[in-house]
C-alpha cells in the first residue's frame, strides 16, 4: 500500500480519514478476485464474527462457515456448551441451511416465534424424518394462536434432491415459483432446507471447510484461570481456531497465556490481542501468536477510548502493526470500527488478512439474541459490550454477592443497546453479500486478483470531514 503523490500523514487515521484511488486494472471480472485469506485460518472470504456473547453462536457459526468466514464463540460460555456448538457446526451441511422443524400439531404461536429466526421465514412440517408441508409467515397471519400447523400448512411440495447442483436446485425453484424448498435424499427423509438465494449463494461462495471436509469453527480462551486446560478442551472439540483475547493484549498476562498454550503444539493458528502498536505485535508474535488482533476502542459497544483516553484510530493502528507482523512472517486482524463495505477494503488494503465484524453483525436473524419489537413495530436485538457491567456479570457467576458487585464497577462497554433489523438485509448473509460486493468491486479498481496484490497495489488518499460526506448517497433529492 502506499500514499496518494507520496504523502505522510501527520497525525493516525481512521476509516473515514482515508479513500482509495482507481489504478489501472486488467481484472475483467469482480468473480476473478479470490478473496481467501493466507493466514492459516481457511477463511475464502475475509472476514471474522466476533467473539462476543450476543453476536457468536451457533447458528451464526454455520451460516457463516457456509459461506466462506469464521465465527469465534466467546471465552464467557461454559466450555461444555463450547464444545457442543463446534460439533454441532461441523455436523452442518455445506450446502442447505438447517431447517426449523415443526410437528404437526404444533400450534401457531409456537411456529410463529420459531419462524422469525430464519430471514426466509419458512419451516418444514415434518412427521417422523420426512416432510410433509411447509408453513410461512403469510399462512400463519390473523390466524388463531391456538391453531394447529397441519390446519394451515401448504402440503403442495415441491422437493430437491440432495445429490442436486445449485443450479438445477435454482432452476427448479425458479420454474416453480417457489422461494424455498426441502431437500430429501433418495428415501425421502430431510435433509435440509434451500432457497432460491441460498443456491444463488452456493454458487458464488466456497465454504470455510477443515481438513476433513466440515465447516470451520474457532473459539477463544481469556488470559485468567487455567488458559491451558481450556485450551485443550477446546481442541479437544475440533476448534479450528484459538483466540486469546483480552482487551490490553499487550500485557505479562497475556504473554504468559501465550506460553501456555504454545506448550501444547496446538496444531492450529492461534490469534492473541487486541493491541495497537508495532511494538505489541511484535512481542506477541515472538511470545508463540501466528495473528495479533488489532484495535483498542473502535467498536460500537466500546467506551474504552471516552472512559480512559486510551486507544488509536483504526486505519492507522491496522497498517503499522501489520506492518510489523510481516516482517516477522505473522497476520494481523483488523478488529472493531468497520461500519461500511468501503472500511472492509480500507482494512484489508492497510494489511489485515481478516477483518472481525462485531455490531454489524447483530442486528441479523443468526445472531443468538432473543428478537423485540419496538413501539413503532421494528425489530431489534439487544447488543452489549464484552467488558460492560452486563458481560462481567455473565462473567462472574460463580463469584461471591462482593466481589461481583465490584468488578462491576470497572466497566467499558455498553450494556444494552439496539441493533434494529434490517428489513432488506434481516440474515447475515445479506449483509457478507453487501461486504463481499463492495470489497470485490475495490480489488478490481485496484487492479488486484487476490488480497496480497490488493494490500500491494492500493493507493490512499487522505480526506476532510466534507470529502467523506461528499462521497455517501442520497436517498431522496435535495
Amino acid at each position: 500500500m502506499q500514499f496518494l503523490n507520496g504523502l505522510q500523514p501527520q497525525h493516525d487515521l481512521t476509516y473515514d480519514d482515508v479513500f482509495m484511488v482507481p489504478n489501472r486494472s486488467d481484472v475483467a471480472s469482480r468473480l476473478d478476485v479470490d478473496l481467501a485469506s493466507d493466514d492459516g485460518t481457511g477463511t475464502t472470504i475475509p472476514l471474522v464474527v466476533a467473539n462476543m456473547t450476543a453476536i457468536a453462536g451457533r447458528r451464526m457459526a454455520e451460516t457463516t462457515a457456509r459461506r466462506g468466514a469464521l465465527t469465534i464463540i466467546p471465552q464467557d460460555i461454559p466450555v461444555e456448551v463450547v464444545s457442543d456448538v463446534i460439533g454441532w457446526t461441523k455436523q452442518r451441511h455445506l450446502v442447505f441451511d438447517t431447517p426449523i422443524t415443526l410437528d404437526p400439531l404444533t400450534t401457531v404461536g409456537e411456529a410463529q416465534v420459531l419462524i422469525g429466526k430464519r430471514a426466509h421465514g419458512a419451516a418444514i412440517v415434518t412427521e417422523g424424518d420426512r416432510p410433509i408441508g411447509i408453513v410461512t409467515e403469510s399462512d400463519l397471519t390473523g390466524v388463531d394462536r391456538f391453531v394447529q400447523v397441519r390446519d394451515v400448512m401448504s402440503r403442495e411440495l415441491v422437493t430437491v434432491r440432495d445429490d442436486v447442483d445449485v443450479v438445477g436446485a435454482y432452476d427448479t425453484l425458479s420454474g416453480t415459483r417457489r422461494r424455498l424448498a426441502p431437500v430429501v435424499a433418495e428415501d425421502g427423509t430431510l435433509v435440509g432446507v434451500l432457497t432460491r438465494q441460498g443456491a444463488l449463494r452456493a454458487g458464488l461462495y466456497a465454504p470455510a471447510l477443515d481438513a476433513d471436509g466440515a465447516l470451520r469453527v474457532g473459539a477463544a480462551v481469556g488470559i485468567n484461570g487455567d488458559v491451558a486446560a481450556r485450551a485443550t478442551q477446546l481442541l479437544e472439540a475440533g476448534a479450528d481456531v484459538l483466540v486469546i483475547d483480552t482487551a490490553h493484549g499487550h500485557q505479562q498476562r497475556m504473554l504468559d497465556a501465550l506460553k501456555a498454550v504454545r506448550s501444547l503444539d496446538p496444531q492450529v493458528p492461534v490469534v492473541a490481542g487486541n493491541v495497537v502498536s508495532a511494538a505489541g505485535t511484535r512481542e506477541l508474535i515472538e511470545a508463540g501468536a501466528d495473528i495479533v488482533k488489532v484495535g483498542v476502542g473502535p467498536g460500537a459497544m466500546c467506551t474504552t477510548r471516552m472512559m480512559t483516553a486510551v486507544g488509536r484510530p483504526q486505519f492507522s493502528a491496522v497498517l503499522e502493526c501489520a506492518t510489523a507482523a510481516r516482517d516477522l512472517g505473522g497476520h494481523v486482524w483488523a478488529d472493531g470500527g468497520v461500519r461500511h463495505p468501503r472500511d472492509v477494503a480500507l482494512a484489508l488494503a492497510a494489511g489485515a488478512s481478516n477483518v472481525m465484524i462485531g455490531s454489524w453483525f447483530a442486528g441479523t436473524l443468526e445472531s443468538p439474541g432473543d428478537l423485540f419489537t419496538d413501539e413503532t413495530g421494528r425489530q431489534f436485538k439487544e447488543s452489549f459490550g464484552m467488558a460492560s457491567s452486563r458481560a462481567v456479570r455473565n462473567r462472574t457467576a460463580t463469584d461471591t454477592a462482593y466481589e461481583r458487585a465490584r468488578k462491576a464497577m470497572f466497566e467499558e462497554g455498553i450494556s444494552s443497546a439496539r441493533m434494529y433489523v434490517d428489513p432488506a438485509r434481516p440474515s447475515v448473509e445479506d449483509v457478507i453479500d453487501e461486504i463481499i460486493s463492495g470489497l470485490r468491486s475495490s480489488c478490481t479498481y485496484a487492479g488486484a486478483r487476490t488480497l496480497a496484490e490488493f494490500h500491494e497495489r492500493a493507493t490512499i488518499g487522505l480526506q476532510s470531514t466534507a470529502g467523506f460526506a461528499e462521497g455517501r448517497p442520497l436517498h431522496q433529492s435535495w
